[in-house]
């Protein structure tokens, strides 16, 4: 078996995404337990438990998922649609535990200036970062304000440094990958998430940039979490993981006997509200009761991880260099049986 390394992996002559590939412990472990694991990083100049995102999605994060996810230590991105934060901004109240806020191409510049006052982390939500408007938005925000600036998305990291000179301080990697996308079916764009990953990471460690990765798309389990950090991504952006849990926007609705909640894609009609161009799905997810379950589970897997890999800080862990490539019998027979 070969065990490739982040460069070798980058030349791989398929497209590979999460369930393509596995990290190989290589080496003796000397951490004796996973309470000794140190998960703390930074992110944009915040100091969080772990580097955890949520989607800026209707049906992920409003208010109360933003005030939940900071007192874990992680971070919440408002999604654009949220109808309480012009009243809130408007009637000058303070949001408590609300760092980030997404915006789109056509949010009024007065809330922009809000928002930079408010010294919030500013996220132009688009489908399309590679675009010569959302560079302009970025340049201009940061020309007039000087906040700090999340773009998405890309697939590759081809424009990586035209991205980071107009200003953008972090970026959404990944076209297609989420579970309720349809962007790759509907156009034929896209790539693996690992693919993904692995070029920008490797343009960035090339070009010497200082522009932060997002991981966003195609997690589904904590260890695709893992695997994600150690292909070197700043942070991980999660939608499904985080969906149907109590902090969502929406109701909890009872259905043959089971809770569910309402999960759909920013580009979903149901967003939309109109019968244009469609690039997501509408579902149903399981309740999943308090996101402190989900990111206590993901914190647990992570740290396992780590003391396999023999990595005391997610620093080492992006450090990583073994990694296997599965065949599909090979990642079937990892599968629980039950």
């Amino acid at each position: 078996m070969k065990i490739y390394s982040k460069a070798e992996l980058n030349e791989f002559f398929y497209s590979l995404t999460y369930d393509d590939i596995s990290l190989v412990p290589t080496h003796i472990s000397e951490i004796r337990s996973r309470s000794l694991i140190e998960l703390k990083d930074d992110f944009l100049g915040l100091d969080l438990t772990i580097p955890i995102i949520s989607s800026p999605m209707d049906t992920v994060t409003g208010l109360e998922m933003c005030r939940e996810l900071d007192n874990l230590g992680a971070l919440g991105i408002l999604n654009r649609f949220d109808s309480s934060l012009e009243k809130v901004l408007n009637n000058g109240d303070e949001i408590e535990g609300l760092k980030a806020v997404s915006i789109g191409l056509d949010t009024p510049e007065e809330i922009i200036e809000k928002l930079s006052e408010k010294k919030f982390i500013i996220c132009i939500d688009t489908a399309n970062a590679n675009n010569v408007f959302v560079l302009k938005k970025t340049e201009e925000i940061k020309k007039k304000y000087n906040s700090k600036v999340i773009i998405g998305n890309i697939a590759t990291g081809a424009t990586l440094e035209t991205l980071e000179n107009a200003g953008a301080d972090a970026v959404r990697v990944g076209i297609g990958g989420g579970s309720v996308c349809t962007t790759s079916i509907q156009t034929g764009i896209g790539i693996g998430q690992v693919s993904a990953i692995l070029d920008t990471v490797m343009v960035k460690k090339e070009k010497k940039l200082k522009i932060e990765i997002i991981a966003d798309g195609g997690i589904k389990h904590a260890g695709d979490i893992a695997k994600a950090i150690a292909l070197g991504a700043d942070a991980v952006m999660l939608g499904r993981m985080l969906a149907g849990t109590k902090e969502t926007p929406g109701e909890v609705i009872k259905y043959n006997g089971m809770l569910w909640k309402k999960y759909r894609g920013s580009a979903s009609f149901g967003v939309k509200m109109k019968n244009v161009f469609v690039e997501g799905e509408e579902t149903m997810v399981p309740y999943k009761g308090t996101v402190k379950n989900v990111i206590d589970s993901i914190m647990d897997g992570l740290r396992s991880c780590m003391s396999y890999m023999n990595c005391k800080s997610l620093d080492e862990l992006r450090q990583c260099e073994s990694f296997s490539v599965l065949s599909n019998s090979s990642y079937l027979e990892r599968l629980p049986k039950v």
